[in-house]
């Protein structure tokens, strides 16, 4: 009983857990592509671990009432696991490696997947020390940086 208790917490933590290592992130970031094209959003790419505290930090911020609504309305996301450093690092090239300075790391591209914005400088980093208004204020100005270079 015990045992299975155990395994069904286990299975539910796994399941909360933001990155799925056995997504396809080159056919997510496509569908997504086609998806900013009709709805007039730019794609909010934000490279992450599953490991990594400040990507699960992120993660849980963009899961409060008035981040969700910021993502929700201003981008398409998608989650781009990098796993150990070893997982789709050549999307993250494609992006121009903002995962150098470490993660989570965010790209925001047009609906032509040009490059609108990136935290090439290790922005998000410390995500688990940032406010969840904090994080709203981070991504809404990317947002509307993003609409200027758009």
């Amino acid at each position: 009983m015990l045992l299975a208790a155990l395994l069904a917490h286990a299975g539910a933590q796994a399941g909360a857990l933001p990155y799925d290592p056995a997504a396809d992130a080159k056919r997510d970031v496509q569908r997504a592509l086609r998806a900013s094209k009709s709805a007039h959003v730019p794609v909010l790419l934000v490279f992450g671990a599953n490991w990594c505290e400040d990507c699960r930090a992120l993660d849980k911020a963009f899961q409060t009432p008035g981040n969700a609504e910021l993502i929700a309305h201003e981008f398409k996301l998608v989650k781009v696991d990098v796993g150990n450093f070893d997982r789709n690092l050549d999307i993250a090239a494609a992006y121009g490696d903002p995962i150098t300075k470490g993660i989570p790391a965010a790209v925001i591209v047009s609906p032509d997947n040009r490059i609108l914005y990136s935290t090439r400088a290790g922005e998000l980093a410390d995500a688990r020390r940032m406010s969840a208004a904090g994080i709203h204020d981070f991504f809404a100005q990317a947002a509307q940086a993003a609409k200027t270079v758009h």
